[in-house]
């Protein structure tokens, strides 16, 4: 589809909106620690750039610029619906062998290893019952209009900008599995009902509110945006028919208030093996699937395109692990994209953070190649 020369935001938008544009925007999703300080090592980047990096900031796209990159999807105005105050960091334990029970912000007690990477094990949790939720976690849930920074609000409205901005509508219900963990809040469910709704309820609430108070403030936000996780290799990490009971109605109530303000493309992150959700999202007003993990299951936009039409729309499918290859493989994942791209409302895009395995010189060339290929 081609038009007169656009901006990354103009383009972006007319792509999942099915309209014309000159070309696809070369979007990512940002690097792991580890990827940036590999890419010091090697000369690639300052010791400023990799130290300094933040999703959306000015040294994101400095690195994006470098690479070859238009922007990163995780640009986006961040209002504060989660644990206010947070609990303060604290070693409960230092074990013989150099490890350490650490309680963080959520009040998740984990094992911590210096210099290991990856995702820590749980082995505590605060939040337990309906006596710890009193005492402990709905005091940091309640409202305050201090969760919506106003004065960002004012700077972002008097900033000129081409590159898409998102409203990140917060998370209803991996925040709760972030402080509870898959089992406690599994449990919950069946041990005592009414908290686990007056949980959910009490979060969705907040994120309402949260979304509310940012859309009134005029500023022009290019599309909407959730948080989950909850799924892995095989499926949800949640019931789906309790997902969609419990947390549906207030994606549903969220969708409504954005897509009023003129929001029509909303977008979810998600890993994992998404497919059993899909329903819950799609039906409840998330139209945008982000980041399509390719995985071991092959995740892909197409069959969700074939089962519920051109209204879903996707950001992200692009087989990452080939940064870590040669161009052969860089050329052969491209090619691969090629009918997806063609369905229209799809915006390739690695499928997660770029690892520490990519190769500087290969992500440049799949950068460029995106230009050359969908021109």
């Amino acid at each position: 589809m081609k038009t007169t020369s656009m901006t990354h935001r103009e383009r972006t938008l007319a792509v999942l909106r099915y309209q014309s544009y000159d070309r696809l925007p070369v979007v990512h999703f940002g690097y792991w620690t580890e990827t940036l300080a590999k890419w010091r090592d090697e000369g690639h980047l300052s010791p400023a750039e990799a130290a300094g990096y933040e999703d959306g900031n000015a040294v994101d796209f400095a690195i994006g610029a470098k690479l070859g990159f238009d922007f990163t999807w995780q640009n986006m105005f961040f209002t504060d619906s989660g644990i206010q105050p947070s609990f303060d960091r604290k070693v409960i334990e230092e074990l013989p062998d150099g490890r350490r029970h650490v309680l963080n912000r959520n009040g998740v007690i984990f094992v911590e290893q210096t210099g290991a990477s990856g995702i820590p094990a749980e082995i505590d949790h605060l939040l337990k019952d309906r006596a710890s939720w009193e005492t402990h976690f709905k005091p940091r849930f309640q409202w305050t209009e201090k969760r919506v920074d106003q004065r960002r609000l004012e700077s972002i409205k008097t900033t000129p900008r081409d590159v898409p901005l998102g409203l990140h509508c917060g998370s209803l219900f991996g925040s709760i599995r972030d402080i509870m963990g898959v089992e406690g809040v599994s449990y919950l469910y069946v041990d005592d009902e009414p908290l686990f709704r007056e949980i959910i309820d009490t979060v969705g609430n907040l994120c309402y509110r949260c979304t509310e108070l940012a859309l009134a403030s005029g500023t022009p936000f290019d599309f909407a945006h959730f948080w989950e996780d909850i799924c892995y290799k095989n499926g949800p990490l949640v019931s789906p028919p309790v997902f969609s009971e419990y947390v549906g109605p207030h994606y549903k109530r969220i969708t409504d208030l954005v897509k009023s303000k003129g929001l029509d493309i909303v977008s979810l992150d998600c890993d994992g093996l998404i497919d059993a959700l899909i329903p819950t999202w799609f039906e409840n007003g998330v139209n945008t699937m982000f980041p399509i993990e390719v995985g071991t299951w092959d995740a892909s936009i197409l069959p969700w395109r074939q089962k519920y039409g051109t209204k879903l729309r996707g950001v992200g499918g692009m087989n990452k692990t080939v940064f870590a290859h040669d161009r052969t493989a860089v050329d052969a994942e491209i090619e691969r994209l090629k009918p997806l791209i063609a369905l229209g409302g799809y915006i390739p895009c690695p499928d997660h953070r770029i690892a520490p395995d990519a190769k500087w010189d290969l992500v440049q060339y799949y950068c460029d190649r995106m230009r050359t290929v969908f021109k």
